[in-house]
C-alpha cells in the first residue's frame, strides 16, 4: 500500500504535536494541551499559505509534486460532492494524500477492531474543518486494497453518527463496498438512502449499482438500473454501460454481454477503449478468438486506439485456444504499436504455448520476461506449472513449484491444483496425496478444481473404490460441478463397466447440472471402444437434441467407432453437415 510520510508535508521542526486515535475512542496528545493544538493549527495554517510543492506517488508509483492552489481548484482538493474514476478508486488521477490524522483513522480500522470501537474512536476526533477530506480519504484508500468491511464501518459512522451530512461519495462508496460483498439488500438501501437526502445519482452511482446486480446474478433488476436512468432523461453514457459490460463478464454471461453491446451500438452510445477491451474478453472468454479479431479490427476502423489491456486481452483470446501463432502476432503489433509488455502480456503469451503443448517454448518467454526487466508474478510460475503438466512433465512442474516458494511466494490453492494435475496425468497417486496433504497444512480447503484433479488421479490409476469414495464426499459437501461427473463418466467408461458410466451420466439431471460437450463425447468414447457404432450415433442425436453443439473431440469420437468406409463416410457427411450449418455463437 503506497503511504506519504508526514515529512513530505509538515516540516519536521515546525510540525506540532499530532492527535493520536487508540481502539478504546480516547484521543491522546502526545505531550501537549488543547492549547497546544490551537498553536499547532495556527502554525499549519502559516503554512499552508507557504509555496510548499504537494507530493504524490503517480499510477507508475514515480514521485510527484503539485501545486497546492492548483489542484485544489481543479484536480483534487476536496472531495464533497464529487464522485470518483469509475474503477479507479482514487479522484482524477490523483492517489489521495494522507494527513497524519488520516494515517491514524486508516491504522485504526485496518486493526480489525469491532465497528463499535472504531465509532467510539471517531466519535471522539476532535471536528475540524480537514476531518471530513481524512475519512474520505482514508475510505478511498481502502478501496484501493479492496478492503470493503473497513470502508463499511467508516462510511456507515458518517451516514449514521458524525455531524457530517453525506454527499454522493459517500453512498457511492458504501453500494461499491456492499454490491462487491455480495449484500445486495444492503447495497439497493444504500441508493434508497442516496435519493431519501436528495443527493443527485452520478454516473458512477448507476455503474456500481449494476455491477453489483451483475455481481448477485439478478439481471432483470441491472435492466431496471437502465430503465431508471431512461425514465429520469439520463441516457446511459459509455461509463454505464461498461460497467454493465464489465459485471456481465464477471458474472459468465457472455450473450447477455453481447447483447448489451448490439444495443450500445443501435443506440449511438459513443463506444471506447473499454468498451471494445470489454468485449474482446467476453468472446475469448466464450472461445470465439476470431469474433475477438473481428472487434478489434472494428475498433481499429473507427480509429479507437487501442492500449495493452486490448492487446492483452486479444493475445489470451488466442491463447485459450491454443492458438499460438495467432497470439505471437498480435504479440508484436502489440509492440509495434509502442508498448512495451508488461507482466500480464507475457503470462498471456506463455499461456498460448502453454496450451498448445509447447512447455519449452512457455518456459522461454518466462526466462525472456525476466531478461526484460519484469519480474514474474505467481501467475507466472503458475502457467509454467500448467505448461509441464499438460505434457506429462511432472518432475519440471514440480521443479517449477518449487522455485515458486523460494521466491517468498506463497502457493495459491490453483498453484497446488495445477501440481496436482501434473502428477494425476503421469499416474503418480502417491504424490497427488502429498499434495492434498500439503493443501491442507497450508491451511487451505481443497475447491473442487484439486477434488477433481484428485478424483481423476484415481481414475486414470484405477482405482475406482477411492475414486467412488471421494466422489461419495463430495456429494455430501456439495462441491461437485460438471467436471466431477466428467471424470467418473470417463472413469468408468475406460474400465468397461457401462453400467456405472450411464449411473453417473444420469446422476447428473438429478444434481441439476447439464451435461456438456465433455460429458456427451465421453460417454460415447466408450460405446466407441467397443465399435458400437449405432449406440454412438443414437447418443449424438441425444446431444445435438439437447442443445449442446459437438467439437472435434466429438467428430473423432464418431470416426473411432465405425468398422468400414461407408460407416466413416456418413459420419463425415454428418459432421461437415454440421459445420456448415454451424454458426458463430455471437453476432457481432
Amino acid at each position: 500500500m503506497l503511504r506519504i510520510q508526514a515529512p513530505l508535508h509538515y516540516h519536521p521542526m515546525t510540525a506540532g504535536p499530532r492527535w493520536r486515535i487508540c481502539a478504546c475512542g480516547n484521543i491522546q496528545q502526545g505531550t501537549s494541551s488543547l492549547h497546544d493544538a490551537e498553536a499547532n493549527s495556527s502554525r499549519y495554517g502559516e503554512r499552508k499559505n507557504r509555496k510548499h510543492p504537494g507530493a504524490y506517488i503517480d499510477k507508475d508509483g514515480e514521485a510527484r509534486t503539485f501545486d497546492r492552489k492548483k489542484i485544489s481548484r481543479k484536480r483534487g482538493g476536496a472531495m464533497r460532492g464529487r464522485g470518483w474514476k469509475y474503477g479507479s478508486g482514487f479522484v482524477d488521477g490523483v492517489f489521495p494524500v494522507l494527513s497524519p490524522m488520516a494515517q491514524d483513522i486508516l491504522e485504526l480500522v485496518q486493526k480489525g477492531t469491532d465497528t463499535a470501537k472504531v465509532w467510539q474512536a471517531l466519535d471522539n476526533v476532535p471536528p475540524t474543518h480537514a476531518l471530513w477530506d481524512d475519512v474520505l480519504n482514508v475510505a478511498v484508500q481502502l478501496r484501493l486494497s479492496r478492503q470493503w468491511d473497513p470502508i463499511i464501518s467508516v462510511c456507515e459512522w458518517i451516514v449514521h453518527r458524525s455531524s457530517f451530512r453525506p454527499d454522493v461519495v459517500c453512498y457511492n462508496l458504501l453500494i461499491d463496498a456492499y454490491g462487491r460483498t455480495r449484500r445486495l439488500g444492503k447495497a439497493e438501501a444504500m441508493y434508497a438512502a442516496l435519493l431519501e437526502a436528495r443527493c443527485v445519482p452520478t454516473e458512477d452511482t448507476y455503474a456500481l449499482l449494476l455491477r453489483a446486480y451483475c455481481a448477485a446474478g439478478s439481471l432483470h433488476r441491472a435492466e431496471g438500473v437502465i430503465s431508471e436512468m431512461r425514465e429520469h432523461g439520463i441516457p446511459p453514457s459509455a461509463t454505464v454501460y461498461n460497467a454493465y459490460l464489465d459485471g456481465l463478464l464477471k458474472a459468465r454471461c457472455a450473450e447477455k454481454a453481447v447483447e448489451v453491446y448490439q444495443r450500445m451500438k443501435r443506440e449511438r452510445c459513443r463506444t471506447n477503449t473499454e468498451t471494445y477491451t470489454l468485449m474482446i474478453n467476453v468472446y475469448g472468454k466464450s472461445k470465439q478468438p476470431m469474433s475477438a479479431m473481428k472487434v478489434f479490427k472494428e475498433m481499429q476502423s473507427l480509429g479507437c486506439k487501442a492500449n495493452i489491456c486490448t492487446y492483452t486481452a486479444l493475445v489470451n483470446a488466442f491463447a485459450r485456444e491454443g492458438l499460438c501463432e495467432k497470439a505471437e502476432e498480435v504479440f508484436e503489433e502489440m509492440q509495434q504499436a509502442g508498448h512495451e509488455p508488461d507482466v500480464y502480456a507475457y503470462n498471456a503469451l506463455m499461456e498460448a504455448y502453454s496450451r498448445a503443448g509447447f512447455p519449452q517454448a512457455a518456459a522461454e518467454i518466462f526466462s525472456l520476461m525476466q531478461h526484460m526487466g519484469c519480474e514474474p508474478d505467481r501467475a507466472s510460475y503458475n502457467i509454467l506449472v500448467d505448461a509441464y503438466g499438460r505434457s506429462g512433465l511432472h518432475r519440471e512442474a514440480e521443479a517449477v513449484f518449487e522455485s515458486l516458494k523460494r521466491q517468498g511466494m506463497a502457493p495459491t490453492m490453483k498453484s497446488h491444483m495445477l501440481l496436482l494435475a501434473a502428477h494425476a496425468r503421469s499416474g503418480n497417486v502417491a504424490r497427488c496425496e502429498e499434495v492434498m496433504a500439503q493443501l491442507h497444512k497450508s491451511g487451505l480447503a481443497p475447491d473442487t478444481f484439486a477434488l477433481n484433479a484428485m478424483l481423476n488421479a484415481y481414475g486414470r490409476a484405477g482405482r475406482l473404490d477411492d475414486m467412488e469414495r471421494l466422489l461419495a464426499a463430495m456429494e455430501r459437501r456439495g462441491t461437485r460441478d460438471v467436471g466431477t461427473y466428467n471424470v467418473a463418466v470417463n472413469a468408468y467408461g475406460r474400465a468397461g463397466y457401462l453400467e456405472r458410466m450411464e449411473a453417473a451420466f444420469a446422476s447428473l439431471e438429478g444434481r441439476g447440472l447439464a451435461a456438456d460437450v465433455v460429458t456427451w463425447t465421453s460417454r460415447m468414447g466408450a460405446y466407441s471402444r467397443k465399435k458400437e457404432y449405432r449406440r454412438c450415433l443414437e447418443i449424438f442425436e441425444e446431444m445435438v437434441d439437447a442443445g449442446c453443439y459437438p467439437d472435434a473431440g466429438t467428430a473423432k469420437v464418431l470416426v473411432a467407432a465405425c468398422s468400414d468406409e461407408r460407416q466413416v463416410e456418413q459420419v463425415t457427411a454428418i459432421v461437415r453437415s454440421m459445420h456448415k450449418e454451424a454458426k458463430t455463437l455471437f453476432t457481432i
